[in-house]
């Protein structure tokens, strides 16, 4: 084969990989730089830990909410999982999802052995059937949804209610994995009829939808290393400010992970970088629709494109430098976008991927 994929100039890294892989957004950079100046308070008693934590009350409309700031959202899960389990309880969660299958059992481990029972739903979703209890079980005590899922989806407020609402019939507290919460709440602020909702508020997508807790990332979006635990129902917060601490979890320098939240949050920045994201994913999506041997395997609903296409080209664009994960068979690719994905990042990779399927004669 000629040697037309040889890149003309000395090979870059482009990221499609994760929105893991962005650097920390002006805003969040802007707060940390003024944190940084003089000495304040340690463990959160300052005054960036409690303008961050009434931010994330009024984003909820929620004034009793107890929120609590970790370093990652393993933490969060594990830890707010662990709040409301005893070691012979279980959690109830979608087989993708990754409390399940990407944080190396830290649910189990901090919960002292609490279960995780997974079922299956279409796009990575549950449905109310998934709900279901019985003796022979770990007793079910928590159903745990992760928004936006591991698919790329997204629960309407309508299906968090009616999942929300078997929960309660049998007992469960409601848990969720809003590490791409902002990505969701993006998607679904402005009625959607692709996805038969109308305009939503960030209340309405949780508690107001019967969710007790909510892991609400920080990390995807745009800050460095800050995730807030929301208990939306403050009697299930009991002590688990001691849960954080003997976790490792409690940062003596608290203001540099909750100042980040102030500056995504004065003026809107965290759904303004969501829909920035989201908006690249359709761009990217739209621009690769029809091209041979390549598809949408999903459409997208947040900042995630599962793409369909040959491995031989996939290997190709990822010896240009770009990249992204295998997800789905040996022809599933997973192509993510962030707060900082430009466009001229996605017309490259579309060219690119253009002069792959044209020199494997595809094209």
């Amino acid at each position: 084969m000629p040697d037309v994929l040889a890149p003309a100039e000395p090979r870059h890294d482009y990221h499609f990989a994760s929105d893991n892989t962005s650097g920390i957004c002006p805003e969040a950079w802007a707060a940390l730089e003024a944190a940084n100046r003089g000495r304040l308070p340690s463990y959160g008693a300052d005054d960036w830990t409690r303008r961050a934590c009434d931010l994330i009350r009024g984003v909820f409309e929620k004034p009793d909410a107890e929120v609590f700031f970790v370093f990652n959202g393993t933490a969060a899960n594990s830890l707010s999982l662990a709040s409301l389990c005893q070691s012979y309880h279980s959690v109830i969660c979608h087989e993708s999802a990754h409390v399940e299958v990407d944080e190396c059992g830290a649910p189990e481990f901090f919960s002292n052995g609490t279960k995780l029972l997974t079922s299956s739903g279409p796009r990575g979703k549950l449905n109310p059937a998934a709900v279901r209890t019985d003796i022979h079980f770990p007793k079910a005590r928590v159903l745990s949804l992760t928004q936006s899922t591991e698919w790329g989806t997204v629960y309407t407020r309508e299906e968090i209610a009616a999942l929300s609402a078997v929960a309660k019939r049998h007992g469960l507290a409601v848990h969720m994995d809003g590490s791409r919460f902002a990505n969701a709440a993006a998607a679904l602020a402005t009625p959607s009829v692709s996805l038969g909702t109308g305009a939503c508020s960030p209340a309405d997508l949780t508690w107001k939808a019967g969710v007790d807790v909510l892991c609400f990332g920080g990390t995807k979006n745009g800050m460095n290393a800050s995730e807030a635990v929301v208990f939306f129902n403050p009697a299930l917060a009991r002590e688990f400010d001691y849960r954080c601490k003997q976790a490792g979890q409690l940062a003596s320098k608290m203001r540099f992970l909750s100042a980040q939240w102030v500056g995504l949050l004065e003026d809107g920045a965290w759904l303004r970088n969501a829909a920035h994201a989201n908006a690249m994913t359709r761009a990217l999506a739209d621009a690769v629709r029809g091209l041979p041997g390549t598809r949408p395997i999903l459409e997208p609903e947040v900042n995630a494109l599962f793409l369909e296409m040959p491995p031989e080209i996939a290997q190709d664009l990822q010896a240009l430098g770009w990249h992204f994960y295998n997800f789905i068979g040996a022809d599933g690719f997973r192509l993510m976008s962030s707060w900082d994905t430009r466009p001229s990042d996605v017309e490259r990779f579309v060219v690119e991927l253009r002069r792959a399927l044209s020199a494997r004669h595809l094209l």
